[in-house]
């Protein structure tokens, strides 16, 4: 019958009208299935590949397909858990595929990192994860290398000086106004012991919160005596009540901007983290962010140090990522850690939850990423003259 500039095929009108002489209104032997009673019709109509429109050489090299398409869907639905990607490779071997050369990769870089014990430090690191720009995942940085290092057994404490407060929100702290911060410790001379608390998710990871509070806090610092000093005495005296059970790493989320706030950070550290998103702007204000430590250094502080720089939101697929990649590399070759953070979804996802990539989705991209600068940062240990 033509329909427009076609021809349906016959049986497909005789479709059509089986349909309708036995009133269903689903003609199931048109999708391979029978809707007559007579057995051998059925079976012809279904081994027939003309009936489908299909040649008889396509269906003899569809149908094998088919079975090993359903064969591997057993398969994987029988593996599903924590052995699913190890299983996916070995079904995929031998594929040169992208996907498969993918989940090698990923299985490979798990397992090393299930195989390597991470050193505990032999004193506490205190590590200020700062630069002046904004947006190059600064407390993305932070939260996620701090809950990395909690799960592999370590005590890690993070200071949110940051009036927005957004690590806080990462580790589902409670941060409103009411609550004991930062600022208390900055301003007020409130001991940290009474403003840190533990993250409900991660065992070994604390926190002490930002408030908005903070905001105004720049200003008051200026009338201070010792004004660079107030979070360094302060968190010294928590290191020095601990005793023993003193954190093995501090990691302090500055915000971005180069105030009062952020060289209290650097006063309080002798190691500086810089997170360096992969784009032209991120170089640029690398250069300021250098200058600005070296005064620190020469009139505060002389112990900092630039110790680790983790490249963010690598994007694989675009020229600009690698040649910035590179040239950081060229002029860090000591201090850029190999491992990278792609660009995931899931990591911006995280915070809205309350939680780290790491508990959100252990098996993305980008928790395994995170995993890995962990790991190499604690393998890495404190710059040598520290």
């Amino acid at each position: 019958m033509p329909v427009g500039d076609r021809t349906e095929p016959p049986d497909v009108d005789a479709a059509v009208d089986v349909s309708r002489e036995t009133g269903s209104s689903d003609p199931q032997w048109s999708r391979g299935g029978g809707s007559s009673s007579d057995p051998s019709t059925d079976r012809s109509r279904s081994e027939t590949p003309a009936s489908a429109g299909v040649t008889p050489h396509a269906a003899q090299s569809v149908a094998p397909v088919s079975r090993e398409t359903t064969t591997s869907a057993a398969a994987r639905a029988a593996t599903l858990g924590s052995e699913f990607a190890t299983a996916a490779v070995e079904t995929m071997q031998d594929a040169d595929t992208p996907i498969a050369r993918e989940l090698e990769d990923q299985v490979r870089r798990r397992t090393r990192i299930a195989q390597t014990k991470v050193p505990k430090p032999e004193r506490t690191r205190v590590m200020t994860v700062a630069n002046q720009k904004g947006g190059v995942g600064k407390t993305t940085t932070t939260v996620n290398v701090a809950a990395a290092l909690a799960q592999a057994g370590l005590r890690v404490l993070v200071i949110d000086i940051d009036p927005q407060g957004n690590a806080s929100t990462a580790l589902g702290i409670e941060h409103h106004a009411e609550v004991p911060s930062v600022y208390d410790v900055v301003v007020e001379g409130k001991p940290m012991h009474d403003i840190v608390q533990e993250c409900p998710d991660i065992k070994g990871l604390w926190c002490a919160p930002a408030t908005i509070d903070l905001a105004g806090a720049e200003i008051e610092l200026v009338s201070l005596v010792a004004r660079e000093q107030r979070l360094n005495r302060a968190l010294t005296a928590h290191l020095d009540e601990l005793g023993e059970e003193a954190y093995d790493y501090v990691l302090i989320d500055c915000p971005p901007s180069l105030g009062l706030l952020t060289v209290n950070a650097f006063v309080a550290a002798r190691e500086v983290f810089i997170p360096i998103q992969c784009e032209y702007y991120a170089l640029e204000g690398l250069s300021q962010l250098l200058n600005n430590i070296e005064l620190i250094r020469k009139h505060l502080n002389p112990a900092l140090a630039i110790s680790t720089i983790l490249l963010t939101m690598y994007d694989a697929r675009t020229r600009l990522s690698a040649q910035v990649a590179e040239e950081v590399r060229t002029h860090f070759p000591d201090t850029v850690l190999r491992s990278s953070v792609p660009r995931s979804v899931r990591i911006s996802e995280a915070p809205s939850h309350g939680l780290t990539v790491m508990t959100y989705d252990p098996a993305s991209s980008g928790a395994l990423s995170y995993a890995e600068a962990a790991t190499e940062l604690a393998l890495r240990g404190e710059p040598s003259g520290q």
